[in-house]
């Protein structure tokens, strides 16, 4: 195991002054030194954090960028036609999830965990591996230094345990002491007859946990779609609420669906953005929510309302109107960061295709109850 000490060391000794990434629990300890030392840019997702890094290095001087393999989709548009295309040699750090063998991890890496040393192939992009068993990042940079002196991009990819981890603490809110679980068992009485959508890591376990619905779409993966999903749901069933149970970084790294929403307007559309300052299920780093106004974001971008609430009272206030009136409606909830979950993944429990099957029969049933 490659140690947080070493790691940033080595980078500074290698000049790589500026890292920008997303976060990945493989990569927490560096990510969280880096952050306090003030050498890491929060990106909003895996192809802006390439950008940021490919501006940092266009003069000269060396960058790197930290994020997991199953963000490696949003970072093919600028890695092939920005970083290759104008010569901009950036050091990209990518977690193996998924890798070597799918069946270790959850089923959102499986397609991605066996696919991405095949991509970065077919793209003409070198990589190198870091196995679990390294213990010095220099000699992993020096296998990529060849590529970068022929200014090629070259991605270290990271096995899991390769790199020492550590938590961050969690992030102040306004609302401290008030838990999205909390918030969860209140408003379940008011999410009967609603399509719900939660997003990927802590939020679909919790509301797997205090619902045990099987009729909920619980995504894991596909982090910062779940709005958008959602948004394709209202539109193809109009008469059904659908409700979109968002976090505050899953909405920051997508964060132009909102104005998708405010443009299409659909009249049963809530989103209800979870603000606790941190990526609580990959090591707790601050998100860049302090500085982010949702509900101006949603007021600016055509929401029929949005409030931001720090109680459980104002939350069910704001999602019972939300769901009694003309939307789309946002509502933002305050809340502390949790640390680990003690709740389990909904797939420990049921298959995705299971999840998928029972939340299309939750619209089927809404509907025949709305035609009936």
């Amino acid at each position: 195991m490659i140690s947080n000490e070493n790691f940033c060391a080595t980078l500074a000794e290698r000049s790589i002054d500026f890292v920008a990434g997303v976060p990945c629990s493989y990569f927490s300890g560096p990510i969280e030194r880096l952050t306090r030392e003030g050498r890491y840019l929060a990106a909003s997702n895996e192809g802006a954090a390439l950008a940021a890094a490919a501006g940092a290095a266009v003069e000269g001087r060396r960058s790197a960028v930290i994020a997991q393999n199953s963000g490696l989709g949003n970072l093919v548009n600028p890695l092939t036609s920005l970083t290759e295309t104008y010569g901009i040699p950036v050091v990209v750090f990518m977690s193996l999830r998924g890798w070597p063998d799918p069946m270790q991890d959850e089923p959102q890496h499986a397609v991605m965990g066996t696919s991405t040393h095949q991509i970065l192939d077919a793209v003409g992009v070198p990589h190198v591996t870091m196995p679990a068993t390294a213990t010095d990042l220099g000699s992993v940079l020096d296998e990529a230094e060849v590529f970068l002196a022929a200014r090629k991009s070259v991605f270290v990819l990271a096995q899991k345990g390769a790199v020492e981890q550590h938590r961050a603490s969690g992030a102040a809110t306004e609302a401290a002491g008030l838990r999205r679980v909390d918030v969860l068992r209140a408003v379940e009485p008011l999410l009967e007859g609603a399509a719900v959508v939660s997003t990927t890591g802590y939020t679909s376990r919790e509301l797997f946990g205090v619902t045990g619905s099987k009729s909920h779409f619980y995504m894991q993966g596909s982090m910062g779609h779940a709005a958008a999903f959602g948004l394709g749901v209202a539109l193809r069933s109009p008469h059904v609420p659908v409700v979109v149970l968002d976090g505050d970084g899953a909405a920051i790294m997508h964060l132009g669906t909102m104005s998708s929403v405010g443009a299409a307007a659909p009249a049963n559309f809530v989103h209800l953005v979870f603000d606790n300052g941190s990526y609580e299920s990959t090591g707790g780093q601050a998100t860049t929510s302090r500085s982010t106004d949702f509900a101006g974001v949603a007021r600016a971008a055509g929401y029929a309302s949005a409030r931001l609430c720090c109680t459980v009272g104002e939350v069910m206030d704001a999602l019972g109107a939300a769901l009694r009136g003309a939307g789309p409606h946002l509502v933002v909830a305050r809340v502390e960061s949790g640390g680990v979950s003690a709740f389990s993944r909904a797939t420990a429990a049921m298959s995705t295709s299971d999840i998928r099957e029972g939340f299309a029969e939750r619209l089927r049933s809404e509907e025949r109850l709305r035609d009936s």
